[in-house]
Protein backbone atom coordinates (compact mmCIF):
# COMPACT_ATOMS: atom_id res chain seq x y z
CA UNK A 1 0.00 0.00 0.00
CA UNK A 2 1.50 2.96 -1.20
CA UNK A 3 2.10 6.59 1.46
CA UNK A 4 3.60 9.55 0.83
CA UNK A 5 6.32 11.51 2.91
CA UNK A 6 5.81 14.75 0.74
CA UNK A 7 1.94 15.42 0.28
CA UNK A 8 -1.07 14.20 1.54
CA UNK A 9 -2.84 11.60 -1.14
CA UNK A 10 -6.39 11.05 -1.72
CA UNK A 11 -8.96 8.20 -1.74
CA UNK A 12 -12.60 7.42 -0.51
CA UNK A 13 -14.08 4.66 0.31
CA UNK A 14 -15.77 2.61 -2.52
CA UNK A 15 -19.59 3.01 -3.84
CA UNK A 16 -20.07 5.96 -6.51
CA UNK A 17 -23.70 6.67 -7.72
CA UNK A 18 -25.13 4.70 -10.92
CA UNK A 19 -27.15 5.98 -13.32
CA UNK A 20 -30.64 5.71 -13.30
CA UNK A 21 -30.69 3.80 -16.37
CA UNK A 22 -28.30 1.74 -14.94
CA UNK A 23 -29.56 1.42 -11.54
CA UNK A 24 -33.16 0.13 -13.41
CA UNK A 25 -31.45 -2.57 -15.08
CA UNK A 26 -29.73 -3.96 -11.40
CA UNK A 27 -33.02 -3.63 -10.03
CA UNK A 28 -34.78 -5.76 -13.33
CA UNK A 29 -31.93 -8.10 -12.63
CA UNK A 30 -32.46 -7.85 -8.69
CA UNK A 31 -36.31 -8.68 -8.95
CA UNK A 32 -35.24 -11.40 -11.82
CA UNK A 33 -37.51 -9.57 -14.35
CA UNK A 34 -35.63 -10.12 -17.79
CA UNK A 35 -32.58 -8.80 -18.24
CA UNK A 36 -30.10 -9.11 -20.89
CA UNK A 37 -26.59 -10.36 -19.59
CA UNK A 38 -24.92 -8.80 -22.29
CA UNK A 39 -26.15 -5.36 -22.24
CA UNK A 40 -25.83 -5.77 -18.78
CA UNK A 41 -21.81 -6.17 -18.71
CA UNK A 42 -22.11 -3.66 -21.48
CA UNK A 43 -23.56 -0.87 -19.26
CA UNK A 44 -21.71 -1.60 -16.52
CA UNK A 45 -18.28 -1.25 -18.71
CA UNK A 46 -19.48 2.04 -19.84
CA UNK A 47 -20.66 2.64 -16.10
CA UNK A 48 -17.22 1.52 -14.80
CA UNK A 49 -15.64 3.96 -17.66
CA UNK A 50 -17.73 7.18 -16.30
CA UNK A 51 -16.47 6.56 -12.76
CA UNK A 52 -12.95 6.00 -13.34
CA UNK A 53 -12.78 9.03 -15.62
CA UNK A 54 -14.18 11.43 -12.73
CA UNK A 55 -11.94 9.93 -10.29
CA UNK A 56 -9.21 11.18 -12.34
CA UNK A 57 -10.54 14.47 -13.30
CA UNK A 58 -11.19 14.82 -9.52
CA UNK A 59 -7.44 14.07 -8.95
CA UNK A 60 -7.97 11.38 -6.59
CA UNK A 61 -5.01 9.44 -5.92
CA UNK A 62 -5.96 5.69 -5.30
CA UNK A 63 -9.45 4.87 -7.73
CA UNK A 64 -12.07 1.69 -7.67
CA UNK A 65 -14.86 0.85 -9.68
CA UNK A 66 -17.57 2.97 -7.88
CA UNK A 67 -19.05 -0.99 -7.07
CA UNK A 68 -20.96 -0.30 -10.68
CA UNK A 69 -22.79 -2.91 -10.96
CA UNK A 70 -23.50 -4.49 -7.24
CA UNK A 71 -26.93 -3.98 -6.26
CA UNK A 72 -25.70 -3.26 -2.56
CA UNK A 73 -21.68 -3.11 -1.13
CA UNK A 74 -23.11 -6.33 0.81
CA UNK A 75 -26.03 -7.89 -0.92
CA UNK A 76 -24.10 -8.60 -4.00
CA UNK A 77 -22.63 -11.28 -2.36
CA UNK A 78 -25.97 -13.65 -2.96
CA UNK A 79 -25.72 -13.18 -6.20
CA UNK A 80 -22.34 -14.91 -6.58
CA UNK A 81 -22.43 -17.44 -3.89
CA UNK A 82 -24.53 -20.14 -3.50
CA UNK A 83 -26.68 -21.16 0.19
CA UNK A 84 -29.25 -18.53 0.04
CA UNK A 85 -33.17 -18.33 -0.76
CA UNK A 86 -36.01 -16.42 0.91
CA UNK A 87 -36.14 -13.45 2.46
CA UNK A 88 -34.41 -11.67 5.42
CA UNK A 89 -36.50 -9.63 8.23
CA UNK A 90 -33.98 -7.75 9.26
CA UNK A 91 -34.32 -5.73 12.36
CA UNK A 92 -35.16 -1.92 11.77
CA UNK A 93 -32.41 0.83 13.22
CA UNK A 94 -32.95 2.13 16.91
CA UNK A 95 -33.51 5.52 15.24
CA UNK A 96 -36.43 4.35 13.49
CA UNK A 97 -37.90 3.09 16.05
CA UNK A 98 -37.62 6.39 18.37
CA UNK A 99 -38.41 8.55 15.54
CA UNK A 100 -41.30 7.51 13.61
CA UNK A 101 -41.66 10.24 11.13
CA UNK A 102 -37.65 9.92 10.32
CA UNK A 103 -38.63 6.16 9.76
CA UNK A 104 -41.70 7.06 7.12
CA UNK A 105 -39.24 9.27 5.42
CA UNK A 106 -36.87 5.76 5.32
CA UNK A 107 -39.95 3.52 4.05
CA UNK A 108 -40.60 6.01 1.53
CA UNK A 109 -37.11 5.75 -0.13
CA UNK A 110 -37.09 1.80 0.10
CA UNK A 111 -39.73 2.06 -2.53
CA UNK A 112 -37.30 2.68 -5.29
CA UNK A 113 -34.00 1.34 -4.17
CA UNK A 114 -32.15 -2.34 -4.40
CA UNK A 115 -33.19 -5.14 -1.62
CA UNK A 116 -31.69 -3.68 1.63
CA UNK A 117 -33.86 -5.02 4.46
CA UNK A 118 -35.56 -7.92 2.47
CA UNK A 119 -32.08 -9.60 0.82
CA UNK A 120 -32.27 -13.23 0.86
CA UNK A 121 -31.28 -15.51 3.73
CA UNK A 122 -29.12 -18.65 3.82
CA UNK A 123 -31.15 -21.83 3.82
CA UNK A 124 -28.25 -23.87 2.89
CA UNK A 125 -24.50 -24.56 3.30
CA UNK A 126 -23.22 -21.29 1.83
CA UNK A 127 -20.36 -21.67 -1.16
CA UNK A 128 -18.05 -19.72 -3.39
CA UNK A 129 -17.73 -21.46 -5.91
CA UNK A 130 -17.79 -19.44 -9.10
CA UNK A 131 -15.70 -16.74 -9.40
CA UNK A 132 -16.77 -15.34 -13.18
CA UNK A 133 -18.72 -12.06 -11.45
CA UNK A 134 -15.58 -11.04 -9.94
CA UNK A 135 -13.41 -11.31 -12.60
CA UNK A 136 -15.84 -10.32 -15.01
CA UNK A 137 -15.85 -6.96 -12.71
CA UNK A 138 -12.18 -6.92 -11.64
CA UNK A 139 -11.36 -6.93 -16.12
CA UNK A 140 -13.99 -4.10 -16.34
CA UNK A 141 -12.27 -2.03 -14.15
CA UNK A 142 -8.75 -2.93 -15.29
CA UNK A 143 -10.01 -2.14 -18.68
CA UNK A 144 -11.26 1.39 -17.75
CA UNK A 145 -8.53 2.21 -15.87
CA UNK A 146 -5.45 1.47 -18.19
CA UNK A 147 -5.61 4.29 -20.17
CA UNK A 148 -4.67 6.14 -16.74
CA UNK A 149 -1.80 5.16 -16.03
CA UNK A 150 0.54 7.25 -14.23
CA UNK A 151 -2.18 9.79 -13.25
CA UNK A 152 -3.51 7.35 -10.13
CA UNK A 153 -1.76 5.93 -7.19
CA UNK A 154 -3.15 3.04 -6.59
CA UNK A 155 -6.50 0.94 -7.27
CA UNK A 156 -8.55 -1.20 -4.78
CA UNK A 157 -11.68 -2.89 -5.21
CA UNK A 158 -14.31 -3.79 -1.95
CA UNK A 159 -15.81 -6.72 -0.49
CA UNK A 160 -18.05 -7.64 2.17
CA UNK A 161 -16.96 -8.65 5.46
CA UNK A 162 -18.33 -12.17 6.85
CA UNK A 163 -19.26 -10.09 9.76
CA UNK A 164 -21.46 -7.62 7.49
CA UNK A 165 -22.94 -10.59 5.07
CA UNK A 166 -24.47 -12.36 8.03
CA UNK A 167 -26.48 -9.37 9.62
CA UNK A 168 -27.43 -8.14 6.49
CA UNK A 169 -28.11 -11.90 4.89
CA UNK A 170 -29.48 -13.10 7.66
CA UNK A 171 -29.20 -16.97 9.09
CA UNK A 172 -31.49 -19.49 8.47
CA UNK A 173 -29.46 -22.25 8.36
CA UNK A 174 -26.12 -22.48 10.69
CA UNK A 175 -26.60 -23.83 14.69
CA UNK A 176 -25.25 -20.53 15.37
CA UNK A 177 -23.83 -17.08 14.35
CA UNK A 178 -20.31 -18.25 14.90
CA UNK A 179 -20.87 -20.58 12.86
CA UNK A 180 -22.12 -18.89 10.20
CA UNK A 181 -19.56 -16.13 10.39
CA UNK A 182 -16.79 -18.67 10.18
CA UNK A 183 -18.48 -20.66 6.88
CA UNK A 184 -18.63 -16.91 5.61
CA UNK A 185 -15.11 -16.33 6.09
CA UNK A 186 -14.01 -19.46 4.83
CA UNK A 187 -16.01 -18.88 1.45
CA UNK A 188 -14.92 -15.27 1.09
CA UNK A 189 -11.26 -15.75 1.41
CA UNK A 190 -12.18 -16.53 -2.10
CA UNK A 191 -12.83 -13.73 -3.38
CA UNK A 192 -10.24 -11.65 -1.36
CA UNK A 193 -7.54 -13.81 -2.71
CA UNK A 194 -9.04 -13.55 -6.36
CA UNK A 195 -8.87 -9.25 -5.72
CA UNK A 196 -5.39 -9.43 -4.91
CA UNK A 197 -4.04 -11.43 -7.25
CA UNK A 198 -5.29 -9.25 -9.59
CA UNK A 199 -2.94 -6.62 -8.37
CA UNK A 200 -5.40 -4.50 -6.33
CA UNK A 201 -5.95 -3.67 -2.92
CA UNK A 202 -8.11 -5.56 -1.10
CA UNK A 203 -11.18 -2.95 1.25
CA UNK A 204 -13.04 -4.96 3.48
CA UNK A 205 -16.75 -3.19 4.11
CA UNK A 206 -17.60 -4.16 8.01
CA UNK A 207 -20.23 -1.15 9.22
CA UNK A 208 -20.82 -4.57 11.47
CA UNK A 209 -18.36 -3.11 13.95
CA UNK A 210 -20.23 -0.20 14.16
CA UNK A 211 -23.29 -0.16 13.01
CA UNK A 212 -25.06 -3.40 13.96
CA UNK A 213 -25.10 -1.78 17.78
CA UNK A 214 -27.80 0.28 16.83
CA UNK A 215 -29.18 -2.06 14.18
CA UNK A 216 -29.28 -5.91 13.48
CA UNK A 217 -27.75 -6.65 16.69
CA UNK A 218 -29.65 -3.59 18.98
CA UNK A 219 -31.11 -6.67 21.39
CA UNK A 220 -27.34 -7.59 22.95
CA UNK A 221 -25.79 -6.11 25.63
CA UNK A 222 -22.82 -4.03 25.50
CA UNK A 223 -20.19 -6.62 26.79
CA UNK A 224 -21.84 -9.37 24.31
CA UNK A 225 -21.71 -6.84 21.37
CA UNK A 226 -18.04 -6.11 22.06
CA UNK A 227 -17.80 -10.14 21.96
CA UNK A 228 -19.42 -10.51 18.66
CA UNK A 229 -17.17 -7.64 17.37
CA UNK A 230 -14.05 -9.63 18.50
CA UNK A 231 -15.42 -12.78 16.55
CA UNK A 232 -16.33 -10.91 13.16
CA UNK A 233 -12.54 -9.21 13.40
CA UNK A 234 -11.01 -13.16 13.83
CA UNK A 235 -13.37 -14.23 11.19
CA UNK A 236 -11.61 -11.73 8.80
CA UNK A 237 -8.19 -12.65 9.44
CA UNK A 238 -9.18 -15.83 8.91
CA UNK A 239 -10.47 -14.87 5.60
CA UNK A 240 -7.45 -13.08 4.78
CA UNK A 241 -4.65 -15.32 6.17
CA UNK A 242 -2.12 -15.46 3.41
CA UNK A 243 -2.90 -11.98 2.18
CA UNK A 244 0.14 -9.42 2.89
CA UNK A 245 -1.53 -6.91 5.35
CA UNK A 246 0.11 -4.48 3.77
CA UNK A 247 -2.50 -4.76 0.62
CA UNK A 248 -5.95 -4.75 3.09
CA UNK A 249 -7.37 -1.77 4.15
CA UNK A 250 -10.22 -1.75 6.68
CA UNK A 251 -13.72 0.28 6.41
CA UNK A 252 -15.90 0.91 9.61
CA UNK A 253 -18.45 2.97 9.88
CA UNK A 254 -21.50 3.98 12.07
CA UNK A 255 -24.40 3.34 8.99
CA UNK A 256 -23.89 5.60 5.61
CA UNK A 257 -27.61 7.43 6.01
CA UNK A 258 -28.41 10.57 7.23
CA UNK A 259 -30.36 10.22 10.70
CA UNK A 260 -30.14 10.98 14.17
CA UNK A 261 -27.38 8.71 14.80
CA UNK A 262 -27.91 9.14 18.30
CA UNK A 263 -27.20 5.30 19.30
CA UNK A 264 -24.45 4.94 17.72
CA UNK A 265 -21.52 3.26 19.85
CA UNK A 266 -18.59 5.41 21.09
CA UNK A 267 -15.24 4.38 18.97
CA UNK A 268 -13.59 4.17 21.96
CA UNK A 269 -15.32 0.60 22.75
CA UNK A 270 -14.38 -0.83 19.57
CA UNK A 271 -11.05 0.85 18.71
CA UNK A 272 -9.45 -1.71 20.39
CA UNK A 273 -10.57 -4.56 18.67
CA UNK A 274 -10.34 -2.83 15.49
CA UNK A 275 -6.68 -2.91 15.77
CA UNK A 276 -6.35 -6.64 15.95
CA UNK A 277 -7.34 -7.11 12.53
CA UNK A 278 -4.17 -8.38 10.26
CA UNK A 279 -4.89 -5.21 7.68
CA UNK A 280 -2.70 -2.04 6.56
CA UNK A 281 -4.70 0.77 6.74
CA UNK A 282 -8.14 1.39 8.72
CA UNK A 283 -10.72 3.61 7.54
CA UNK A 284 -12.85 5.62 9.57
CA UNK A 285 -15.75 8.21 9.43
CA UNK A 286 -14.89 11.89 11.28
CA UNK A 287 -16.44 14.35 9.19
CA UNK A 288 -20.17 13.86 10.53
CA UNK A 289 -21.65 15.64 13.10
CA UNK A 290 -21.54 12.40 15.55
CA UNK A 291 -18.13 11.30 15.08
CA UNK A 292 -15.89 14.35 14.00
CA UNK A 293 -14.83 14.71 17.91
CA UNK A 294 -13.67 11.37 18.64
CA UNK A 295 -10.42 12.14 16.58
CA UNK A 296 -9.23 12.82 20.31
CA UNK A 297 -9.81 8.68 20.61
CA UNK A 298 -7.13 8.18 17.91
CA UNK A 299 -4.62 10.22 19.40
CA UNK A 300 -5.13 8.81 22.48
CA UNK A 301 -5.18 5.36 20.98
CA UNK A 302 -3.03 5.93 18.09
CA UNK A 303 -3.39 3.31 14.99
CA UNK A 304 -0.45 0.53 15.74
CA UNK A 305 3.12 0.11 14.25
CA UNK A 306 2.77 0.85 10.23
CA UNK A 307 -0.42 0.87 9.95
CA UNK A 308 -1.90 3.95 8.05
CA UNK A 309 -5.47 5.78 8.99
CA UNK A 310 -7.88 6.88 5.98
CA UNK A 311 -10.00 9.24 7.97
CA UNK A 312 -13.25 10.41 6.39
CA UNK A 313 -13.02 14.47 5.89
CA UNK A 314 -15.87 14.55 3.49
CA UNK A 315 -19.15 13.82 4.65
CA UNK A 316 -21.75 11.06 2.26
CA UNK A 317 -24.49 12.07 3.02
CA UNK A 318 -25.59 15.75 2.99
CA UNK A 319 -25.12 18.20 -0.52
CA UNK A 320 -22.48 20.21 1.31
CA UNK A 321 -19.44 21.04 -0.50
CA UNK A 322 -17.08 20.93 2.21
CA UNK A 323 -14.68 24.25 1.60
CA UNK A 324 -11.17 23.32 1.15
CA UNK A 325 -9.99 25.12 4.05
CA UNK A 326 -11.93 22.86 6.05
CA UNK A 327 -11.17 19.69 4.60
CA UNK A 328 -7.07 20.90 5.19
CA UNK A 329 -8.05 21.87 8.54
CA UNK A 330 -9.48 17.89 8.97
CA UNK A 331 -6.54 16.58 7.65
CA UNK A 332 -4.49 18.30 10.00
CA UNK A 333 -5.93 17.34 12.91
CA UNK A 334 -5.93 13.69 11.91
CA UNK A 335 -2.33 14.09 11.12
CA UNK A 336 -1.64 15.10 14.48
CA UNK A 337 -3.71 12.57 16.14
CA UNK A 338 -1.61 9.53 13.75
CA UNK A 339 1.56 11.77 14.57
CA UNK A 340 2.87 10.99 10.90
CA UNK A 341 1.07 12.93 8.02
CA UNK A 342 3.02 10.07 6.00
CA UNK A 343 0.35 7.92 7.66
CA UNK A 344 -2.61 9.47 6.90
CA UNK A 345 -4.72 8.97 3.53
CA UNK A 346 -7.34 11.60 3.18
CA UNK A 347 -11.06 10.20 2.02
CA UNK A 348 -14.75 10.35 2.65
CA UNK A 349 -16.87 8.86 5.44
CA UNK A 350 -18.39 5.91 3.41
CA UNK A 351 -19.37 5.49 -0.42
CA UNK A 352 -22.03 7.85 -2.07
CA UNK A 353 -24.31 4.54 -3.53
CA UNK A 354 -23.73 1.84 -1.11
CA UNK A 355 -26.90 0.36 -2.94
CA UNK A 356 -28.94 0.53 -6.33
CA UNK A 357 -31.13 3.67 -5.31
CA UNK A 358 -30.25 4.75 -2.18
CA UNK A 359 -28.42 7.97 -2.93
CA UNK A 360 -28.32 11.10 -0.26
CA UNK A 361 -25.93 13.16 -3.02
CA UNK A 362 -26.49 14.11 -6.24
CA UNK A 363 -23.70 13.30 -8.74
CA UNK A 364 -22.55 16.12 -9.86
CA UNK A 365 -22.03 17.28 -6.33
CA UNK A 366 -19.98 14.13 -5.35
CA UNK A 367 -17.51 15.19 -8.03
CA UNK A 368 -17.23 18.56 -6.31
CA UNK A 369 -16.77 17.21 -2.81
CA UNK A 370 -14.10 14.92 -4.82
CA UNK A 371 -12.10 18.23 -5.98
CA UNK A 372 -12.53 20.14 -2.96
CA UNK A 373 -10.89 16.66 -0.79
CA UNK A 374 -7.97 17.28 -3.53
CA UNK A 375 -8.14 21.21 -2.92
CA UNK A 376 -7.94 20.36 0.81
CA UNK A 377 -5.16 18.07 0.68
CA UNK A 378 -2.44 20.16 -1.44
CA UNK A 379 -3.31 22.90 1.24
CA UNK A 380 -2.78 20.33 3.93
CA UNK A 381 0.22 19.47 2.05
CA UNK A 382 1.90 22.33 1.92
CA UNK A 383 1.23 23.07 5.95
CA UNK A 384 2.83 19.51 6.59
CA UNK A 385 6.03 19.47 4.85
CA UNK A 386 6.16 23.31 3.25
Amino acid sequence: MQRSDDRILTTHVGSLPRSPAFTDLILQRESSEHFDAAEFEREAGQAIAHVVREQIEAGIDVINDGEQPRPGFSTYVYQRMQGFGGVSERPVLRDMDEYPDYAEMVVARLKKTAKMMDAPQAIAAVSYDDLSEARRECGLFREASEGYAGRFVERFMSAASPGIISTTLLNAHYPTHEDYVFALAREMKKEYAFVTSQGYLLQIDCPDLAMEWSFALKGISLDDFKKTVAMHIEAINVATEGIAPDRIRLHVCWGNYDGPHVHDIALEEILPFLYEANVGALSLGFANPRHQHELAVIKANPPPGEMLFLPGVIDSTRNYVEHPEVVAQRIEAAADAVGDPSRVIASTDCGFGTFAGWQEVAESVVWEKFRALREGAAIASQRLWG
